[in-house]
């Protein structure tokens, strides 16, 4: 019988593990088109934010609430549109811990969706840039993705990693709780308070840097620059340098924080007396 009731929480552990198994055993070319629409999806969310925060009237509490509402776009996208998503997919690994799906399948469905991630945020960048939405505002949109890409390229190791463990715990939650609901309505309000509570808090999102670092790149080169900004690490061996330890902490933050802890508290076999 149909319910308004929201799942439980025992009941979306399930419904998680279900969708991982679906997940790992979807063929490579769906895979990977299905990540290619979720690189894009994400991008478009950025894009999105940018817009936002290129506001340089709005204060820095509401210009980060808003830039985070915004946001969310891309994650709504994702889960009520249907695309494949290396974050969320980091859920996979409650289908793992119970033994429903292999470490192959496991490294096979992150590795096909994360190339094909990047590429749709990186081919996204291009078309961006190409299309001269930096121009928005008078050239303030152009500044504002120097500006955030400048900063996650100069940004330390340690705190790449931990900016996105926090990020992916709380996309991870997004998408729990987002299985709580029964409606498209219920999914984008459970969406919201999450994403914009990582992007307003600042943490790092990898698939989002796909596309802002690569942007920010083009722009450098394409002479756009904004006073006070060290553009010095702004290129393909920045993106590198912030991507690893960003996508590090998103795997730690998803996988272990979120996957394997509701695994522990609601899939684990009872031990025997």
């Amino acid at each position: 019988m149909y319910s308004f009731d929201a799942y439980t929480p025992k009941e979306i552990a399930e419904k998680v593990e279900t969708i991982g198994v679906a997940k790992a055993h979807l063929p490579t070319l769906q895979t990977i088109m299905l990540g290619l629409v979720a690189g894009g999806f994400i991008s478009l969310g950025a894009l999105y934010y940018t817009v936002i925060i290129s506001d340089t009237q709005l204060s820095f509490g509401i210009a980060r609430m808003a830039g985070g509402i915004a946001f969310s776009l891309g994650l709504v996208l994702v889960v009520v549109a249907g695309a494949e998503l290396f974050t969320g997919n980091n859920l996979l690994v409650m289908a793992w811990a119970d033994g429903r799906i292999s470490c192959t399948e496991l490294l096979r469905n992150w590795v096909l969706v994360y190339c094909a991630n990047a590429a749709g945020a990186i081919g996204l960048a291009l078309v961006v840039y190409l299309s001269n939405h930096a121009a928005m505002n008078h050239g303030a949109v152009g500044i504002a993705y120097l500006k955030i890409a400048a900063a996650k390229t100069a940004m330390p190791f340690g705190e790449a990693f931990f900016k996105g463990l926090l990020c992916n715990l709380l996309v991870c939650l997004a998408v729990w709780i987002a299985l709580a609901g029964r409606t498209v309505t219920d999914k984008i309000v459970a969406i919201i308070l999450p994403v914009s509570a990582f992007v307003a808090a600042g943490f790092e999102h990898s698939v989002a840097n796909m596309y802002f670092i690569p942007l920010g790149i083009l722009l450098r080169a394409d002479g756009v620059s904004a006073t006070g900004v060290d553009t010095t690490t702004l290129d393909w061996g920045g993106f590198a340098t912030n991507l690893l330890p960003v996508t590090l902490g998103n795997m730690v933050g998803g996988s272990v924080l979120v996957a394997l802890v509701y695994y522990t508290i609601y899939r684990q076999p009872p031990a025997k007396p």
